[in-house]
């Protein structure tokens, strides 16, 4: 076990120095970009993700997206996660690494990734690394969306939905601005629910920022600003 966690640290260190110089080569060359997105429910990860992709065309990879798109496909790997699923049992990390390996596949990657949803955890993430090394397509970022706690509870709790269309607005909207409906509460978007929510994502997401610090890959931007602000300062960063 020891020899084995030896090999394991010693490639870890040769991938982080690779992927360290990879990084500051290909921002600057503005080749490609392949991201991992980070940041609290909330934050804003969403709204940066989306202006990255219209002006670059970079592919937006969803695991939740890429979960049910294999499940309804019944692919070898959508079978074996809906056993998973059906039981009530998390999906291992190698049958979702699978299908993110998969999806990579696809010509639309070829301009380069946003992972939105995994990894999840450091364990996860180290994984997902050697793989991408393999294929010779390495993270240049880890962009995280930076949110104080109780700004994102405000944002959260202040949401309202249009019962008849699904409109998300605000508490200032009496009713729907788009066809008049019913404005109410979600359940996600109560105050103990939200809380609970980013209590589950500071304990599980802290790890892996410090995972992503140590492979000097971590990008950090203030998202507490207008929408337009932090994509400038997202783009400076990565090298845009």
């Amino acid at each position: 076990m020891g020899r084995e966690y030896a090999v394991m640290q010693s490639a870890l260190s040769v991938l982080r120095y690779n992927r360290t110089v990879d990084h500051k080569i290909e921002l600057s060359k503005g080749i490609q970009m392949n991201i991992v997105l980070l940041g609290a429910p909330g934050a804003g990860k969403g709204t940066q993700a989306a202006k990255l992709i219209e002006e670059f065309g970079t592919a937006h990879v969803s695991t939740g997206d890429m979960l049910r798109a294999a499940v309804k496909a019944g692919t070898p790997l959508g079978k074996k996660a809906k056993s998973y699923m059906d039981a009530g049992d998390l999906v291992p990390d190698d049958v979702i690494i699978g299908l993110v390996l998969e999806r990579l596949q696809e010509d639309d990657t070829k301009n380069g990734f946003i992972l939105d949803g995994f990894p999840r955890t450091s364990a996860q993430a180290v994984a997902l690394d050697a793989e991408l090394s393999k294929m010779d397509r390495p993270l240049t970022a880890a962009l995280l969306i930076d949110v104080e706690p109780e700004v994102i509870v405000k944002r959260l709790t202040s949401r309202r939905m249009c019962k008849e269309c699904g409109y998300i607005g605000s508490v200032a909207d009496a009713s729907c601005p788009k066809c008049g409906g019913e404005m109410y509460q979600r359940d996600d978007d109560n105050e103990a629910t939200v809380r609970n929510r980013l209590d589950v994502y500071e304990k599980s997401t802290s790890p892996l920022i410090d995972y992503y610090r140590g492979c000097n890959l971590l990008v950090s931007i203030d998202g507490d600003r207008d929408v337009d602000v932090v994509y400038a300062d997202v783009k400076k960063a990565l090298g845009c």
